[in-house]
């Protein structure tokens, strides 16, 4: 795997290969009743053919358009782009020649898009600007997938176009049975599907709120011969989350006839192929983001404050620093544990208000971990690791601070098992 920067601003004819200039388009609807405007799909154009509360008001490309140049007149017309993906594309031969990549194998890239939403709405869910995290795995044809049985045991709700159309629910299955059967047609979108599902699991997210459901033919992409959502069931219903769209090798065979370059790359039998696109992983951020957060968001009825369950890989601040005495010398003495800290970890520092208000406080940010330092740590040389999620309390020598953090954020420790349990008297808020 390699990764590249591609460019915001990119030139038309890169566009003009990729098909979205003549096929990325979207219809303009209004809702008569709430004045309510909004963008819709052509498969979605169905199900409001016969309403007269909304009206369609013609077509449209979401692509931003600019120009460069020093004069308008003296301009080209040019794109931002809308989605990262093109640029891999176009820069494919020179990556994946730089990289010194074989098949199978694949090229990433992470940075903004831009699309001109009507109406951006549901908090960060849709806007004009957004940051994607895409991946194109290009194999030779035929390619079977080597890392399957790393899959084995993933079960996961399955949501295939024949099962919507005869309005059936998601049934709940192992990924490599659906793969056996026929409902997920290659290994490979089985392997990626499965991987990043299992990804989301790993970091705190609830695998009953998640599902993957296939493309049905009318809202199908251009580019794609079979395409799955990894969708999540967010407050406001079942949304896309991530995309695996099987392009073939659509994108390349477009921007050699464009570019008028050869973008073949050889085999591991020096044989000449145009490699084919057989899963495409495309994530929003922001999406991701608000799995993770809806997921670990909770109001402790008992504490009587926000608890954000954050699994410690993802929480912005690894662990937090309280001295009971906030000057002195255990004041003095927490600044150097703290100092220590934070060569490696992210780590906070509060010596205001008490010590369980400044737990709430960090409960509420999603600190894995509270630190108090006291008389004992001075005379020692321990301190006191409160979980935030368990409430519970372990003493731990300064000497061993570093690197039972460093386990506990790994997960390779139980937190009862990193140190000496204590009891506390301490109240929580």
């Amino acid at each position: 795997m390699a990764g590249i920067d591609g460019s915001i601003i990119t030139n038309p004819k890169v566009w003009e290969a990729s098909g979205h200039v003549s096929s990325f388009i979207d219809y303009f609807v209004i809702n008569k009743k709430t004045k309510e405007k909004m963008k819709m799909d052509k498969h979605e154009l169905e199900k409001i053919k016969n309403n007269k509360d909304f009206e369609i008001n013609g077509e449209f490309n979401p692509m931003f358009t600019t120009n460069v140049g020093p004069t308008l007149a003296d301009s080209t017309k040019v794109y931002l782009r809308p989605e990262t993906a093109q640029l891999i594309f176009a820069d494919f031969k020179d990556a994946w020649e730089n990289a010194r990549l074989k098949l199978p194998g694949g090229i990433a890239q992470v940075g903004k898009a831009f699309r001109n939403e009507i109406s951006p709405r549901e908090f960060i869910f849709r806007c004009r600007e957004f940051e994607q995290m895409e991946i194109e795995y290009f194999i030779e044809k035929g390619m079977k997938c080597p890392y399957i049985d790393e899959i084995k045991g993933v079960e996961m709700q399955i949501y295939n176009e024949e099962m919507q159309k005869s309005n059936q629910i998601p049934k709940k299955m192992k990924v490599l049975d659906a793969l056996k059967k026929g409902i997920i047609k290659t290994d490979w979108h089985a392997y990626w599907m499965a991987l990043e599902y299992t990804w989301f699991i790993s970091l705190g997210a609830n695998p009953d709120k998640f599902r993957a459901r296939q493309h049905t033919s009318e809202e199908r992409s251009h580019y794609a011969s079979d395409t799955w959502d990894l969708e999540y069931e967010f407050p406001m219903g079942w949304r896309e989350l991530q995309g695996f769209a099987n392009r073939s090798d659509y994108d390349l065979s477009q921007h050699q006839k464009f570019s008028a370059k050869n973008l073949t790359i050889q085999n591991e039998e020096g044989k000449k192929v145009l490699p084919h696109v057989v899963c495409e992983p495309s994530l929003g951020v922001e999406r991701a983001f608000l799995v993770f957060m809806l997921d670990a968001y909770e109001l402790d009825k008992k504490r009587e404050n926000v608890v954000l369950h954050l699994d410690p890989k993802l929480a912005p601040y690894k662990a937090a620093i309280f001295p009971l005495v906030s000057k002195g010398e255990m004041f003095e003495f927490s600044r150097e544990i703290f100092k220590d800290l934070k060569e490696e970890f992210n780590i906070f520092f509060d010596k205001s208000g008490s010590i369980g208000r400044r737990y709430a406080r960090q409960d509420e940010i999603g600190t894995p971990y509270c630190i108090t330092v006291d008389e004992e740590s001075i005379k020692e040389k321990t301190i006191t690791i409160r979980n935030r999620d368990s409430t519970k309390q372990i003493k731990v020598k300064i000497s061993q601070v570093k690197d039972t953090l460093r386990k506990l954020i790994n997960d390779e420790t139980p937190f009862e098992e990193a140190g000496k349990l204590v009891k506390t008297r301490v109240k929580e808020k």
